[in-house]
């Protein structure tokens, strides 16, 4: 048996100045001695880590839809308690391009563990606060040990598995990185109605335990390098995290605080740009830097990155933007949001064998055209939006949504892969992972500042269409009066005009809603196209006959 088994096209393509292809993770620990593939530990501490990054992407979005609850619970302000989901957010995006780093220095088994651990007990802690300062700080240690546990998925996907057999393993990936932030707030809705906010927390004790045991006896994939632990590069490590933190949060708080008028902001986006510039060139010029840009080398990988971060962009922001209008405009109940955002999670499900077998049996370019195309249909169709939106309206948006943001991103994170060497594919998979959520936050800082802006916009306009003497404006502001001098109000023409532009404040935030379906309608266009130019890409294991189904 040999030492480790590489796909031969892997040599072809690999950079003269990379590390030679031997140091990269083989699938040796998940072979028995005849030298066949063991398919039950393989895919017993593969399903493992799937279970741990599930949790790790729920967790993002499981609190969403029991805010109100938590704000109570812990006697939080309404400025505080939007701090439980974004140092979550933050640690995540410090810690995941690092796990890279980790998992070469003592090996993906012992990483993904210890992940795991931690995330058991900031779980427990998180669910026990009695205030405010207490869960922000243990959700920011939840945020890092879930971090760790997202990009490894991806990685060993790549490299343990056979190639005839990875496309399957990332149409695993795939279906857990849409599912489990679609699903999260009708999970957590539910969960907190039946046995309280804490249990959003509590319920990832057993799931956890489940983690570390199947990881722990079956995922020894590979070892790791303790000589990396030598000249670790701290100072590049420190300007990440600065550079990370001070982006993050410009993109999270940004909206809500008038963008560069905030003095905060303007500084932390200053800071940002010096910190990443500095970031970058410590990462080229160093020895052994922490985080390795050279797969941004490959054109592939480099409009890989593009894809996924509008791939990003499309799934958290129409997770977002779909709740908010069923919330604000319909006056929805959770339950009822919760029942509506399902279609995009059965969607999903149902499109992922689909996807697979596009990005398998073709140019990956292709299906990410189909994707993308898709994604843009469904999405656009929400520029109609009006005010009597319902269910079935919104479940055709969310149909023709989930399955081109399903097919989009199985095929983007292949192609950003198809052409790297092995020995490449965990510092790919921690950018992938990075940009991917990068992608995420963008779209929910853009979305929210062309709802703001819209809004205010579309109501100037409407309020101008009425000053002006329209005669069916007059006429409905007089049918308000009368109906509030029926009911007896105190000042019936001041409540009728209250009510008129309350009415009026409606229809602009119905409009604002169609200008953001729009945008996101836009983004998914521009990647289609942007699909086109890169290089052709089979599929690892496509050209085979009989390849793995």
């Amino acid at each position: 048996m040999t030492d480790q088994t590489v796909d031969p096209r892997d040599l072809s393509r690999r950079d003269p100045d990379a590390p030679p292809v031997a140091s990269a993770p083989a699938p040796t620990s998940v072979e028995d001695p005849q030298g066949e593939v063991d398919w039950v530990k393989l895919f017993l501490g593969f399903g493992g880590m799937v279970v741990g990054q599930f949790m790790a992407i729920l967790d993002i979005q499981i609190v969403a839809a029991s805010l109100t609850q938590i704000q109570a619970g812990i006697g939080a302000s309404a400025d505080q308690i939007s701090w439980v989901q974004t140092i979550y957010l933050l640690a995540e995006v410090v810690i995941i391009p690092l796990t890279a780093y980790l998992t070469r220095m003592f090996g993906t088994r012992p990483v993904y563990v210890t992940a795991a651990a931690a995330f058991i007990v900031t779980s427990i802690l998180t669910g026990l606060s009695q205030g405010v300062e207490m869960m922000i700080i243990m959700r920011a240690f939840q945020g890092l040990a879930a971090g760790a546990m997202i990009p490894a998925v991806f990685a060993t996907a790549m490299t343990v598995f056979p190639p005839e057999k990875r496309v399957m393993a990332n149409v695993i990936v795939g279906l857990i990185v849409t599912l489990a932030p679609t699903i999260g707030p009708t999970l957590g809705g539910h969960l907190t109605e039946s046995m309280g906010w804490r249990w959003l927390f509590f319920i990832n004790v057993p799931a956890g335990l489940l983690v570390m045991f199947l990881v722990g006896r079956y995922a020894d994939f590979d070892k790791g390098d303790p000589s990396l632990a030598k000249g670790i590069d701290w100072w590049g490590l420190a300007v990440m995290t600065v550079f990370l933190l001070s982006m993050q949060y410009v993109i999270e708080e940004g909206a809500s605080e008038n963008w560069f008028e905030d003095p905060m902001i303007l500084w932390l986006t200053v800071t940002a740009v010096l910190t990443g510039v500095v970031f970058i060139w410590r990462q080229l010029t160093y020895r052994q830097p922490i985080v390795s840009l050279r797969p941004f080398a490959d054109r592939n990988f480099s409009l890989g990155m593009v894809m996924n971060f509008v791939a990003g962009m499309s799934l958290f922001g129409g997770t977002f933007i779909l709740p908010l209008f069923l919330g604000q405009v319909r006056q929805y109940s959770a339950a009822e949001v919760g029942t509506t955002m399902l279609v995009s999670g059965l969607t999903m499900f149902i499109a992922a064998p689909v996807a697979g077998r596009l990005v398998r049996a073709m140019d990956a370019r292709i299906p990410m055209v189909i994707g993308f195309g898709l994604a843009a249909y469904g999405v656009g169709l929400g520029a109609y939006v009006t005010e009597d939106w319902g269910f079935w309206q919104f479940a055709t948006l969310q149909v023709w949504r989930g399955l081109g943001v399903m097919i989009a991103m199985i095929a983007a994170q292949q192609m950003s892969v198809s052409t790297l060497p092995v020995s490449m594919m965990k510092d790919a998979s921690a950018l992938v992972n990075l940009i991917r959520n990068i992608g995420g936050a963008v779209g929910l800082a853009v979305l929210t500042t062309v709802l703001s802006h819209q809004t205010a916009l579309h109501f100037a306009d409407l309020s101008a269409g009425v000053n002006a003497g329209s005669l069916q404006s007059q006429a409905m502001l007089e049918g308000l009066t009368s109906m509030m001098e029926a009911r007896g109000v105190f000042d019936p023409e001041g409540a009728g005009r209250k009510a008129f532009a309350m009415l009026l404040n409606r229809e602009a935030l119905v409009l604002a809603f169609g200008d953001a379906f729009f945008v996101l309608a836009a983004g998914c266009a521009v990647a289609a196209v942007l699909a086109l130019f890169a290089a052709p890409a089979k599929a690892p294991g496509a050209a085979p006959a009989g390849g793995g189904h």
